[in-house]
Parts: structure tokens; sequence; C-alpha cells
């Protein structure tokens, strides 16, 4: 048995996903006429209360386009020191932008209002202007760890204070709405602009959504088209996008079900020093002095489980929709093994 917990991103295509995608009727998206990618997009932006969205292969994609809408070359752009924009984007706010970054030590990934509003530049020439702030929910490096909805309108108010956009990078996002059951549409109320990714914990095989108001998507897809963005007959993919967008939400909470079972078995392993809070479907747990993440990760696929080391001493493991509940017990048993040899 192969168990691959690498990311949430390995995900194969459910029998249903397939059998939407391979009867999708497509149109030339670049000219936006393909039904599907049109009906993805509407949905997602209803769900949200925002008054449009644009489909995109990839979160960073989505990130990258509105970074480069919602700023200037020089801008500075705000985020804690461990967010995906900075961090897993290739240095794309410098490269396709022309900003800088202010980075923050956020609580796993997470800043607060007082430090956002300690960031912001005064109107000095010396200075870049701050024009943007980027939060995580859920937060990778944080262990999949949520912002609370006051502190998100609280940094909001910040923004609204000192004439700042507010986005976020939802990579994660409706694993977060269903943890806290809380309302799409309050995220739409929060934020500016919001990137949605499909082919995380909702399991669709590629894809993004950017949301935001009308005239902001209009200037995104100029972007998007200018980054190379422009797919044709994209209806079969955003199809199965569409199918998760649909189906896979509610079931998220058997995800983080399954991680919060593993987290409690982790917690009394001895190759185990201390694990994150798990408030999703991502663990990340410290390594026991005398191995290295790297040497644990090894011995896991050995046994035919596939982890991630994210630091000399970290691992992650990601929980998704092809992990079944004999894999967490196969997952938890191989581990005692490893341990006892």
């Amino acid at each position: 048995m192969i168990v691959d917990f690498r990311s949430d991103t390995v995900t194969k295509p459910t029998p249903a996903m397939l059998e939407a995608m391979m009867s999708a009727p497509v149109g030339d998206d670049v000219y936006g006429e393909d039904p599907t990618v049109n009906r993805l997009e509407a949905l997602g932006a209803e769900r949200f209360g925002m008054e449009a969205a644009l489909f995109c292969p990839s979160g960073t994609m989505t990130n990258q386009i509105a970074i480069k809408v919602h700023t200037q070359p020089g801008d500075e752009v705000v985020c804690d020191q461990t967010a995906h924009v900075y961090q897993y984007e290739g240095g794309g706010i410098a490269f396709n932008a022309g900003a800088s970054v202010r980075l923050l030590a956020g609580d796993r990934g997470r800043v607060t209002a007082e430090q956002v509003a300690a960031a912001v530049n005064p109107d000095d020439v010396h200075k870049p202007r701050t024009s943007l702030v980027c939060l995580e929910n859920t937060s990778n490096r944080g262990g999949g760890s949520c912002y609370s909805m006051d502190e998100m309108k609280a940094i909001r108010s910040v923004c609204d204070e000192q004439g700042l956009i507010l986005h976020l990078d939802g990579a994660r996002l409706y694993n977060a709405i269903v943890a806290n059951n809380e309302d799409p549409k309050d995220y739409g109320r929060t934020f500016h602009t919001v990137s949605l990714c499909l082919s995380k914990g909702l399991g669709a095989p590629v894809g993004s959504l950017l949301l935001g108001p009308a005239d902001f998507i209009k200037r995104a897809r100029r972007v998007r088209k200018v980054f190379g963005g422009g797919m044709r007959q994209a209806g079969f993919i955003a199809a199965g996008a569409l199918y998760a967008l649909e189906n896979h939400v509610e079931r998220l909470s058997q995800d983080h079900a399954h991680a919060r079972t593993i987290a409690a078995a982790l917690q009394n392993n001895p190759l185990v020093e201390s694990v994150l809070p798990v408030e999703t479907n991502i663990i990340i747990f410290n390594v026991a002095a005398g191995k290295t993440a790297a040497q644990l990760v090894a011995q896991l696929k050995e046994s035919g489980i596939l982890a991630y080391a994210i630091a000399p001493q970290q691992v992650r493991l990601v929980l998704h929709l092809d992990i079944s509940p004999e894999m967490v017990d196969h997952t938890i048993s191989t581990f005692r093994k490893v341990a006892a040899n």
C-alpha cells in the first residue's frame, strides 16, 4: 500500500469528476466563449458574494495576477514571513510586479492588525509605498492554522484607514470555512480580492479562481493573458474544478478528522518530539533528536508512506480525499513499526 501525504495536490479525479470532465461543453475561453469556465466563474463569484471571477491554471498565477494589478513597481507588499506568496512563488512579487516585501513574524503564519498597522511606511520618498497586504488562510507553513474572522476584519479596518488593498491567498480556504463553520460571503465582504484554489483540499486536477470586483477582474484578465494563462477549450479542466466546488466541500471535515487521529497517535510516538496544533488537514511535527526529517521521510518511504521534509527537523503530512480510514490506520501502525526498529 502506498499512502501519499506529500500534499493534497496529489489527488486523482474521482470517477464522477472524470465523467463530468469528459462530457463538459467547451468553447474558446480567451474569447469568453467556454460555457463551463463561465459557469465555474459565476458560481465562485456567487458563493463569495463577489462581482466576478477569473479561472487560472494555478493559485500561484491568481496570487501573482492580483499582486501585479494591485501594485506599482517600487511598492511594498506586507505579508507573513512564511507566506506562500513570498516563499513558494519563485520570487514572483519582484519578477512580475517589481515590488518589495515587508515580512512580519506572525503566529504560525498569521499576522495581527497591530503588526500590519506598524508595518505601513510613512509618506516618505525614501521608503517604498505600502500598498497591499496579503494573508494566507489556511497557513501552509503554520500547519493548516486558521485566522479568526474577527482578526481578518480588524486587519481590513487597518487597510481601510491606511488606504491599502487586502488580498487573500485562499489556497485551502474551504478547509478553514468548514473547520470554523464560516460563511464564504464574509470573506467576500472582508477582502478586496480572493484567490481560491480548487486543486488542493477540494481535489480538482487543475485550477484556481481569482475573485473580486468586475473592474479588477477585467484588468486581471489582461494580466493573465500577458502571463501566458489564456487557455482555449479550458472547460474540460474547469469541469473538474466545478465538480469539486459543488461536491467536495462538506467532505473536508473527514480530512480534518483523519489529521487529528494521526496527530494524536504521533504525540505518543518516540520518533516525534512535538506536533503543531492541528486545525484542518495539515500535520507538521518535529522529529525527535537522533534523526533528521529527511532520514525519517526516507524510512517511511520504504514502508510505503510518502511524507515531506519541510525543514531539517520538521515533517509535513497533508490529508486529502484519496486517504481512506484504512490508510490512516496503516499509517499509524507504520509509524509504530519504524519507531520500534
